[in-house]
């Protein structure tokens, strides 16, 4: 693991709480292309990570890999999940295990209604997310529940998008570029979410280009180049480091 031992905060994985989810040696691959090199990090119950770095440094393929996609192919690693192992599960036992994706695509599915897609999703009976808790969160989609969820805006669908994740009770929520396209008055509206979101208890990791808004938001923070860690530390570290802001994140 390539570890850069000038920046402050460098990797150190003798933490002093139990890791929620646990990250280790994760090797990822799109066919011949070896995309994530060998990775390992934690994150506690509740805490938002920001996973960043350049374009093509393995960010949305650790997401993937987390969520056991079928694309990337995993060839090394283990993941954890509260005690259980999901680097051997399907992508619908990892969902069922509490993980929860929302691609940056958002993949609304055409022809349903919002409140088809968040039904559609949805566990029976549902534990902790009923819909009527979902639209408390999001009186928007609450408003368009018969409208056809392509339809919306894309501010309205990445709403829609996070709530459809809520819906299958998850775990740990996993954010692939949430801020993309959206007006600077959305994203403050899907941040103040997020934080009702931690509130409750769920695990954030989440991947975004505007990394001073994910840091912002975010307690801690792993940096990603050319498939290696060259970070994991507080957020405020990487805020406050204008070196490795600049040599890693172009900020």
């Amino acid at each position: 693991m390539n570890a850069k031992a000038n920046f402050p905060g460098g990797i150190n994985h003798a933490q002093t709480a139990p890791a929620f989810l646990s990250v280790w040696d994760l090797q990822s691959y799109y066919g011949e292309s070896y995309i994530v090199q060998g990775i390992s990090f934690n994150v506690h119950e509740g805490e938002i990570l920001a996973l960043l770095g350049r374009n093509g440094a393995g960010k949305t393929t650790t997401l993937r890999s987390i969520a056991r996609m079928d694309d990337p192919q995993v060839q090394h690693g283990e993941i954890w999940l509260d005690h259980q192992p999901l680097h051997n599960m399907a992508s619908h036992e990892a969902a069922i295990a509490g993980i929860g994706l929302v691609p940056e695509d958002r993949s609304i599915i055409p022809g349903l209604t919002v409140e088809e897609n968040l039904q559609l999703a949805q566990i029976a009976p549902p534990i902790g997310w009923s819909l009527e808790r979902i639209y408390d969160l999001f009186p928007r989609l609450a408003e368009r529940r018969k409208q056809e969820g392509i339809t919306l805006s894309g501010g309205e669908q990445q709403m829609l998008a996070l709530a459809r994740a809520l819906a299958r009770d998850i775990k740990v929520l996993l954010l692939d570029e949430p801020y993309e396209g959206l007006a600077p008055v959305i994203v403050d509206e899907i941040e103040k979410t997020l934080r009702i979101i931690k509130e409750q208890g769920i695990t954030t990791i989440i991947v975004e280009q505007n990394a001073v808004r994910a840091l912002e938001l975010s307690d801690r923070a792993v940096i990603l180049d050319t498939g290696n860690i060259v970070f994991d530390g507080t957020a405020s570290e990487v805020l406050e480091n204008e070196k490795l802001r600049s040599e890693y994140l172009a900020i």
